[in-house]
């Protein structure tokens, strides 16, 4: 033990020294000599790392691009304009999807417009027909009803409405036959008014069909409608 604390208090040059020895040295003393020049070289490593400044800014010129300012600049301007235009594409695709299932079918669309031959109806008589899955009453009115429908006190009427602004044509007379109180539909040619009569809760309509007694808030509704032709209707 004390010759290997005599070897270790050696300096690294007798350390190796003894190394090169092949002869005097025994391997005692050859390991421990080699020991010690690993502790020495590990006390050099140690000061040599400690000596480097630890505030030097680290270079970044490797990562940066060889290329021009403005050759950069094209690039980063075509990229955001490319992804632009392909946004603007998918975001069209999947509007234009959308509206497309969320647009009437065919049967819808038949259904939107009604066309009624007005020769087959004769005067003073009702026909209902189906539109958008309701009931339209078409009455063809005799010159005493349109009278009749005129000479009512406008200011009287629950639902103020003269019987001109009504009618496009005062012999025809178009309105969805639907109850403005609870939807029920009227019978035509009935009621205290000789208009239309809802049985279910007594609501009486004249000859224009303005509410005039019962629980009825409004006048029955008028429809969109035109004449293309003076013997066709076109509801919707």
């Amino acid at each position: 033990m004390a010759a290997l604390r005599t070897i270790s208090s050696l300096p690294a040059t007798a350390s190796r020294s003894l190394l090169r020895s092949q002869s005097t040295a025994t391997p005692l003393a050859r390991s421990a000599a080699a020991a010690c020049l690993q502790v020495q070289q590990r006390r050099d490593d140690s000061s040599l790392a400690s000596s480097k400044p630890t505030t030097a800014i680290p270079s970044w010129g490797y990562y940066k691009s060889k290329k021009t300012e403005g050759s950069n600049k094209v690039f980063g301007y075509f990229m955001v304009g490319s992804m632009g235009a392909l946004s603007a594409a998918a975001a069209k695709a999947t509007v234009q999807d959308f509206l497309v299932n969320m647009s009437a079918s065919a049967d819808v669309l038949a259904m939107a417009k009604v066309e009624v031959a007005l020769s087959s109806i004769p005067e003073g008589k009702n026909v209902i027909i189906k539109w958008r899955g309701k009931p339209v009453f078409i009455r063809h009115r005799t010159s005493d009803e349109i009278d009749e429908a005129n000479n009512v006190t406008i200011s009287s009427l629950r639902d103020p409405q003269a019987d001109e602004d009504r009618v496009k044509k005062p012999e025809w007379l178009v309105m969805v036959g639907v109850c403005t109180h609870l939807g029920c539909v009227p019978i035509g040619e009935a009621g205290d008014y000789g208009g239309w009569f809802c049985p279910c809760h007594g609501s009486h309509y004249d000859i224009s069909g303005r509410i005039r007694k019962g629980p009825a808030p409004l006048n029955l509704e008028i429809p969109e409608y035109d004449f293309p032709t003076d013997d066709t209707l076109i509801i919707g």
